[in-house]
């Protein structure tokens, strides 16, 4: 008896990030298998999947190499308590970890997914800083446009009302920094001035009116992902870490989107050539394979919390799925491939020939106001006048549009409002960017023709 996928789960299924009455119009798709950066349906359509599938498909789909390892894992164990006990898998795992990330991230706390990362280091650092007697410090601080998960704590230090705006009667208290913006930037002058005044004008005021009551700073560093793949100058990086260190805030780096080597670098701090105190890694860290999530930290935090039980230092702080040997098995295969192919290097000229070829199509198109770009990720943000930088208006929904329209040429272009963005597998080919791009453009152009 054939199943029709598509009508069950509309009958049973409540679909993330979804308005599901759009799906009366735009059902689910069922797909079947997938192979590098194309996924196939139920009627063997092929999509080139140029989101890695929510940021987090690092090596294409159906990776042999990741698929063995995670077999050679299953047949051993598939999960085991993290409480007192451990697997090999998890110590090497940390160990690769801590040989690569920023210095002094020794220590690692494991969870299941980005959210929990961020909930985990919220509270770490909330404890660290009573744990050493700053107990007056009881305030998060983070930039406007900030996204770093969906629950609560999560929530309440991003900024985007999208996600957040109906829960706020619910939300942690947190103070906000307004974000460069180097599209519509309110300042003149070259990248690195334009970040020097935002800082100056935005960052030092909310430093010296809450820096002594803060416990951390939280940032996307160097690109703010779901605000549209906003993308800042290093300098105003290293200017936060700076600041951070005047005032004893910490500095937690959220590189969920941005880590193993998205932006050109296999972590995004290592544009500023900066360090955080905390740092939390999830998406590409398997693969895309299984939910798992790392907090790294330096031996100074994690000192803090060193003591016999009775004296209630302890971070009580636990997911069941914690140290997962399949997502371990997962990780440490994606590390293999970083060494044994050369996957940086590779990615780095897959970035420029992408960026360049985006370039060509589209700059000069006329509803195409910016492109954007860092590491292999491309952002299209598409105005309605491109002279004046004039937004279309919001309920035309032209990014849902394009994606409606690209997901019929076969791409699938998931938007973040009117931005359109390329995020692929580190490991595409030159032909499958160019069948991205021809696919983008032509989808671009059959929605905005009469523009």
């Amino acid at each position: 008896m054939l199943l029709d996928i598509a009508k069950m789960d509309l009958e049973l299924i409540w679909h993330p990030c979804s308005q599901m009455y759009d799906y009366k119009e735009l059902p689910p798709i069922v797909i079947k298998r997938g192979k590098g950066v194309k996924i196939y349906d139920e009627n063997d359509k092929e999509y080139i999947d140029i989101i890695s599938s929510w940021w987090c498909n690092l090596l294409g789909h159906s990776n042999e190499y990741i698929n063995q390892a995670i077999t050679n894992q299953l047949n051993n164990i598939e999960h085991v308590i993290f409480a007192n006990f451990t697997h090999e898998g998890a110590v090497r795992l940390a160990s690769r970890l801590r040989q690569i990330l920023p210095p002094k991230l020794d220590k690692f706390n494991f969870s299941d997914n980005g959210s929990s990362a961020v909930e985990s280091a919220l509270k770490m650092a909330f404890q660290y800083q009573h744990q050493v007697g700053n107990t007056h410090k009881n305030k998060f601080i983070c930039l406007s446009n900030a996204y770093h998960g969906e629950t609560i704590g999560a929530l309440s230090v991003g900024a985007l009302d999208l996600y957040a705006k109906i829960y706020e009667p619910m939300l942690l208290k947190a103070i906000r920094i307004k974000a460069p913006d180097m599209y519509r930037s309110e300042f003149e002058g070259d990248s690195d001035e334009i970040a020097r005044k935002y800082f100056e004008h935005y960052v030092v005021p909310i430093f010296e009116k809450y820096g002594k009551e803060s416990v951390a700073l939280i940032v996307e560093p160097i690109l703010q992902a779901a605000a549209g793949m906003m993308i800042y100058p290093p300098l105003y990086l290293k200017k936060l870490r700076q600041i951070c260190d005047e005032y004893g805030v910490l500095l937690i780096a959220d590189e969920i989107a941005t880590g193993f080597g998205r932006t050109g670098r296999m972590f995004a701090c290592e544009h500023a050539n900066i360090s955080p105190d905390i740092i939390t890694l999830s998406k590409g860290l398997t693969g895309g394979y299984m939910p798992m999530s790392v907090v790294a930290t330096t031996n100074e935090i994690y000192n803090a919390f060193y003591a016999p039980y009775s004296q209630g230092k302890a971070f009580m702080h636990s997911h069941t799925y914690s140290g997962n040997p399949l997502g371990c098995a997962a990780a440490n295969a994606v590390l293999d491939i970083f060494e044994s192919q050369n996957i940086l290097n590779s990615a780095q000229q897959n970035a420029i020939y992408l960026n360049n070829e985006i370039n060509s199509a589209l700059n000069s198109h006329k509803n195409v106001g910016q492109i954007r770009s860092i590491g292999l990720i491309n952002a299209i943000e598409l105005v309605e006048q491109k002279d004046s930088k004039k937004a279309f208006n919001k309920d035309l929904r032209i990014g849902y549009q394009i994606y409606k329209k690209a997901l019929k040429n076969g791409l699938i272009l998931r938007p973040l409002g009117d931005v359109i963005y390329f995020n692929p597998p580190l490991n595409i080919q030159k032909d499958e960017m160019d069948e991205a791009i021809k696919r983008c453009v032509k989808s671009i152009d059959e929605i905005l023709g009469g523009f």
